[in-house]
């Protein structure tokens, strides 16, 4: 590498740093919906429906970003949204953003904060392949509530077993002549999980995370 090549690495860079490796992330996009229901803001949830995947757990609407259809996380968003409870484009109002959330379980996550225009939640039609039941929450709810907290230790594992029961390296450590302790499972950092009880339902792990960075950005600007 010569002081030309220095040079082009430069122009090369990324202007806006972004996150490394997130192709190989489940990469996905939510809105956080506020409606306004008798003066007083609520967020708005969905249980998803039992027979598809982490059915029956509560969650904003939001999913996967599909390069086919989607320009840009916002517009998944947006169209996860339509999909899922059937509230049109026209008819949600994006304030602004969180930070990127970033998963333990290789998924991130854009998370937007959508204004709903609608009186009420009575006459949404929400597809009951995906979605179980919808309900809202008052935001003062979260204010006034902190999350319980919990913590799990991750682990990294060389090794699975298959259905048949035979052993398969996953990471050959011993071959590449690693140290001895990464032929074996070895102990990630440690995660924490905020909780959140309703009078009617549980809301946990990632979308409890997203609440719980909108109360304290919301906190914050009052600070």
């Amino acid at each position: 590498m010569n002081q030309k090549d220095i040079v082009k690495l430069k122009s090369h860079l990324p202007k806006k740093p972004g996150i490394m490796g997130k192709e190989n992330y489940f990469n996905s996009a939510v809105l956080i919906p506020l409606i306004l229901i008798k003066g007083e803001y609520h967020l708005l949830f969905e249980k998803r429906a039992s027979g598809i995947r982490q059915g029956s757990e509560i969650c904003f609407p939001g999913g996967e970003f599909d390069p086919g259809i989607d320009k840009n996380f916002r517009d998944t968003a947006v169209r996860e949204t339509f999909e899922e409870i059937g509230v049109k484009k026209s008819k949600i109002k994006i304030i602004g953003q969180l930070d990127t959330l970033i998963g333990p379980m290789g998924v991130t996550v854009e998370p937007f904060i959508g204004v709903l225009d609608l009186p009420g939640i009575s006459k949404i039609v929400f597809d009951k392949n995906e979605v179980e039941k919808i309900f809202t929450v008052p935001y003062s709810f979260f204010e006034k509530k902190m999350p319980e907290k919990y913590s799990v230790r991750l682990q990294v594992n060389p090794i699975e077993i298959d259905e048949k029961g035979n052993e398969i390296k996953t990471f050959p450590a011993a071959d590449l002549q690693l140290p001895p302790k990464y032929t074996k499972p070895w102990r990630g950092k440690r995660h924490s999980i905020f909780v959140y009880k309703t009078s009617g339902e549980v809301i946990w792990g990632i979308t409890a995370e997203l609440i719980h960075e909108l109360v304290s950005l919301f906190t914050k600007s009052f600070n």
